[in-house]
């Protein structure tokens, strides 16, 4: 300690030096503003609460991504025509490009769609639970995807591009509006307890923006690691550590104010000590009463399940306590083709049995949380798969292919019609025919319920302006409440 105040005491030539600096960078710095270059000078609190770009529908965003492609054509997406032709060729078999093999007859769902609520939308058993919320949804019909292989569709869902490097949306959103949190991280990913997805940390990656927007990966399985102090430190003298460390990273940062990998380690690792009086108790989840753990079948003997439902409860918690974007991810691709993920290639059905019991309960449960809480009126819901699955059966399997060209995802809460149902897929399900709905433009009307104009969020990379809704997003006017 004597040697830093030693390097703090002040001097006559000390004083004269800095004072001329001084006055120059005040010089500098009126003719970067009006030019409209000065840097983002935000360097010790990069996550500080800041407001978009007008007043927003949604505060917090929660993302549920099912991993492996979810077949529309058993879920929401109804096609009374797929089931006259039932096993019969689609018109333009031998055109067909399939991924994994040629392309059977076409074949209807093996689940009975119903009219559900009072809107009357057909949606099918798959998802019995889900089902019921039908009237809180509002469906998007029509989305295509630009790639048909899992990486880069896992990757262009989450990032709005089909290669590495881009930043996921929770990022863009955290970059955007800070957190509303001090204590806790802005944005949050919570990967499946089984294992993780193809794109791996693309899905909540900062890309190219600065290292303080990635995701904090943490799961109810998988607690954020090294939070608590080692044995044999007493408080006191971890605080003290804390201060001496903080001036030296405040010296560190004055002589590299650029650097932002240095600069997002920094505001880590000053979130950390925060988190270490906040996590462990929001982790606790044996404050939750019996009849919570019991609706969202965390009391379940299927231990995926009962994982799963952990992480949702835990979902809940963070976005009541303030977390900007928490993103819940159901499906591993670690456990082999369609064994822990939708990726229905062999016998959909079979491999779908185990993936309803782990996702329709939890999942329903926490919207209804939400909205018991009064949370889902600030919440905007995101409900997104890679892509779909084709109408026809693979040669062979009782499977189905995957299928970019026409899927459905689902949004709900703040700021969207429920229930209503936008865009639309040909008379099988195959291909989008009306309003056909790019990533882009989701994520356009996305930052839009976020407050966001998508055309002014952008970032200079390599030369180039990039925005998380290139190249040529347009907000859906039409889903708008």
């Amino acid at each position: 300690m004597h040697s830093l105040a030693r390097y703090h005491r002040l001097n006559r030539r000390a004083f004269l030096h800095d004072g001329s600096a001084g006055v120059a960078s005040i010089g500098l710095s009126h003719l970067l503003a009006a030019d409209g270059l000065l840097a983002d000078t935000n360097q010790r609190h990069p996550l500080e609460r800041r407001a978009g770009h007008f007043i927003p529908r949604a505060k917090r965003l929660l993302v549920i991504f099912c991993n492996g492609g979810v077949s529309q054509v058993d879920s929401w997406d109804y096609k009374p025509e797929l089931e006259k032709r039932h096993d019969q060729p689609h018109p333009e078999t031998g055109k067909l490009i399939a991924f994994q093999s040629t392309a059977g007859n076409l074949k209807k769902s093996y689940y009975k769609f119903r009219p559900r609520g009072t809107s009357g939308k057909m949606v099918s058993d798959m998802l019995p639970r889900l089902a019921g919320l039908a009237d809180w949804k509002c469906f998007l019909h029509g989305m295509v995807a630009r790639s048909n292989s899992h990486g880069p569709a896992e990757i262009q869902m989450s990032t709005g591009s089909v290669t590495d490097g881009f930043p996921s949306a929770g990022a863009w959103v955290s970059y955007a509006l800070g957190s509303e949190n001090d204590n806790l991280p802005g944005f949050v990913c919570m990967p499946d307890p089984r294992g993780g997805s193809q794109a791996g940390g693309n899905l909540w990656g900062n890309g190219f923006l600065p290292a303080s927007f990635q995701g904090t990966r943490m799961s109810s399985t998988h607690p954020v690691q090294n939070l608590l102090s080692p044995e044999g430190i007493s408080p006191a003298g971890d605080r003290a550590a804390l201060r001496i460390l903080q001036r030296l990273n405040e010296q560190h940062l004055a002589r590299d104010p650029g650097n932002s990998e240095l600069r997002g380690r920094i505001a880590s690792y000053e979130l950390a000590a925060r988190m270490q009086l906040k996590v462990p108790d929001l982790m606790n989840l044996n404050r939750e009463t019996t009849t919570t753990i019991s609706a969202y079948g965390a009391d379940s003997g299927n231990r995926d399940k009962v994982a799963y439902a952990r992480n949702c409860i835990l979902a809940r918690r963070l976005l009541e306590k303030g977390v900007r974007v928490v993103q819940v991810i159901n499906g591993t691709n670690e456990l082999g083709v369609g064994n822990g993920n939708w990726d229905g290639h062999k016998e959909l059905v079979e491999q779908y049995k185990v993936h309803v019991d782990i996702f329709d309960q939890p999942t329903t449960a926490l919207l209804l949380d939400l909205d018991q809480r009064g949370l889902l009126d600030e919440t905007l819901v995101l409900w997104l798969t890679e892509f779909g699955r084709m109408p026809m059966f693979q040669g062979g399997s009782t499977g189905r292919d995957h299928n970019p060209y026409g899927f459905t995802i689902w949004l709900a809460g703040a700021g969207v019609k429920s229930p209503f149902s936008f865009g639309a897929t040909d008379e099988f399900g195959f291909r989008a025919i009306e309003n056909p709905t790019s990533v882009a433009d989701l994520y356009a009307t996305v930052l839009h319920l976020m407050g966001l104009d998508h055309r002014k969020l952008d970032y200079s990379h390599n030369g180039t302006r990039r925005r998380l809704s290139d190249p040529d997003g347009q907000v859906i006017q039409q889903i708008l409440a």
